[in-house]
């Protein structure tokens, strides 16, 4: 039954796309497609508009992967109009990103030992202070003052980076 509309659909196709070969592939999806439902053990009441809506739907997704497709060549846009990369992927920036993530090791790194794991398993491993205390064998309160050395260690590093090495300003009592 569906070989019978084969050719008037290849028609209709290659009068769409004028390609022979673009209509031949699309007419074998739009049947591909079809004898999948069937083969579903859905019933069909016509095959005929089925195969043309389907033909119409992959003629619809093809213009739109061409409209998303078609833009100017890189090498036809002067090398100054050329979009530039993001900063995380320029040397500079990937350097740049680098050092910072070194620094912020280091300050992790110079934490004592439980302080450090207390830190990391809140921070990084995303566990609650119970949780750690548990995991650790401290007190609740004790993991609390461990995770906020740790910010504390963050936020020097922090103050180191953008050049602002000095500590917290003191306040004077009033």
């Amino acid at each position: 039954m569906l070989e019978r509309y084969y050719r008037e659909l290849l028609n209709f196709l290659h009068r769409q796309v004028n390609d022979r070969d673009t209509a031949a592939d699309l007419a074998q999806e739009s049947y591909a497609r079809v004898l999948a439902v069937q083969h579903a053990g859905r019933s069909i009441l016509d095959v005929r508009a089925l195969l043309y809506r389907t033909a119409r739907n992959l003629l619809v997704d093809r213009h739109r992967r061409a409209e998303v497709r078609r833009h100017d060549s890189l090498d036809a846009i002067p090398e100054e109009e050329q979009p530039a990369a993001p900063p995380h992927l320029q040397p500079e920036g990937a350097l740049a990103s680098q050092q910072v993530l070194r620094a912020y090791v280091e300050a992790i790194e110079g934490l004592p030992p439980r302080c450090r794991e207390a830190f990391v398993l809140h921070v990084f491993d995303e566990l609650t202070h119970a949780q750690v205390a548990r995991r650790m064998g401290i007190s609740v309160s004790m993991v609390e003052k461990h995770v906020v050395r740790g910010m504390l260690a963050c936020k020097q590093c922090e103050r180191q980076l953008e050049g602002r090495d000095d500590p917290a300003p003191e306040r004077t009592p009033t």
